[in-house]
């Protein structure tokens, strides 16, 4: 699917925003033969951030992007998932390199935010993705359909995919009513230390030597770290309860506050915590499951962040997103403008085939923080227990060594999906079309 398909009478597909989801949604669609315009309020392209893991189940997408080979260039392949005590001892271990090329074709990967989102930019402009600046969306017209920008110029087309994030106006517009996020009683410290200065210390050396991605689990809060940049940086990752005050989502953080935290924790982790001269705290919001996502006109979709926004503690929220746009690409590639007013049964399926998904990894993510975050006590050593006892099975605390659970998220085959789902709408297109 590197290749643009032809198609005789493509449609008009406006998606509005060019996040990951967005932007996965506009290569899937124009390969399947359709114009697009992305429509993305900021002035300039670009995403903020540090670390991003590409599982298998994303990265299967991007080599059926053409994108994948680009990708690994920019990217740190970690050997395993390593679940620690907070006080610092191995729990319990799931290999990943080569496992998950030899488990599910596609390797698992750690990348910058800002390298991930530059490739899928310059993937879409080389399709012909037309992608408009300052194009903040501030009117929909469901039925036309049509957006309207706040310069007041509208832009007609055939279908309008919403992929404007956690924060997502085309949701509330789409709702009717005011729609914030929801917290989640946690926040993230987001943060990069140079791996030169970690080999400096023959306590932090080891880390900065063998790509693995460490997970220390404590009373309240837990800790996520690995490498990127060719193993020159390191990303850390902390999430602690929320103090931040109503309504303010990111905030300039106290280090001694930071520090404090996890004064009790292993001393590598303190030591990390010495080289960081600044950072931000991030409030941690989800949203809650919608009815429907899709118009009942039938030429409007949700898409990502803005109808399954999650806990990033399963590392699959943006692969969530990327798949969203792979299996509605996909479907996409089996109609044209012929069919612009009969799109609703295969936005029907598309819903079909994600949301149950999305809802569960969001609510996998969820259940996460009661496995993380457990207080020193009876439960702590039993689920400490179970992991070092290493017989898993389903339900398994490390999630990703869960055979059950780790089938489910790796081994989703986005595009396969979709094809089997024109399958059962090929049919009823016949049907409508003669």
């Amino acid at each position: 699917m590197t290749n643009i398909k032809a198609q005789a009478n493509p449609l008009h597909v406006v998606v509005v925003g060019a996040g990951l989801g967005g932007l996965s949604a506009a290569i899937s669609t124009r390969l399947s033969g359709h114009n697009v315009t992305i429509c993305e309020q900021a002035s300039a392209l670009g995403e903020v951030g540090a670390g991003i893991q590409i599982p298998p189940n994303s990265a299967c997408i991007l080599e059926r992007f053409g994108v994948l080979d680009e990708i690994k260039k920019l990217s740190v392949l970690p050997h395993a998932f390593v679940m620690r005590s907070y006080k610092g001892p191995e729990l319990n271990r799931q290999p990943m390199l080569p496992y998950c090329e030899e488990a599910y074709g596609a390797p698992y990967l750690h990348i910058h935010r800002a390298d991930f989102h530059s490739v899928f930019v310059k993937r879409a402009e080389a399709l012909g993705v037309n992608i408009r600046l300052n194009a903040f969306v501030n009117a929909i017209d469901f039925s036309a359909p049509s957006v309207t920008l706040a310069t007041g110029q509208t832009i007609n087309c055939d279908l309008v995919v919403a992929a404007d994030g956690l924060k997502s106006k085309c949701r509330e517009l789409y709702l009717g009513h005011a729609d914030p996020p929801h917290n989640t009683g946690d926040l993230a410290y987001r943060i990069l230390v140079k791996a030169s200065d970690m080999r400096k210390d023959p306590d932090l050396a080891q880390l900065a030597e063998v790509p693995v991605i460490n997970y220390w689990m404590g009373p309240g809060a837990h800790a996520v770290c690995y490498l990127l940049k060719g193993g020159e940086l390191y990303n850390i990752v902390l999430i602690c309860p929320d103090n931040l005050p109503e309504g303010v989502a990111l905030q300039n953080a106290d280090l001694d506050e930071l520090r404090g935290i996890f004064a009790t924790w292993d001393i590598r982790l303190q030591k990390l915590l010495e080289l960081v001269q600044q950072t931000f705290k991030w409030k941690l919001q989800n949203s809650r499951e919608m009815s429907s996502w899709v118009h009942p006109e039938g030429k409007f979709a949700l898409l990502g962040d803005a109808c399954h926004a999650t806990l990033p503690y399963l590392a699959q929220g943006a692969a969530q997103a990327v798949e969203d746009g792979a299996v509605l690409g996909g479907l996409l590639s089996h109609v044209s403008t012929d069919d612009k007013q009969n799109l609703r049964p295969l936005l029907d399926s598309y819903e079909r085939l994600r949301k149950a998904r999305t809802t569960a990894v969001v609510q996998g993510s969820t259940a996460l923080q009661n496995v993380f975050h457990m207080q020193d006590g009876p439960a702590q050593q039993e689920r400490d227990r179970i992991m070092l006892e290493d017989k898993p099975t389903e339900g398994f605390p490390n999630r990703w060594r869960d055979p059950v659970f780790q089938k489910f998220l790796f081994a989703y085959d986005a595009f396969g999906e979709a094809e089997k789902a024109w399958t059962q709408l090929e049919e009823e297109y016949k049907e409508i079309r003669t």
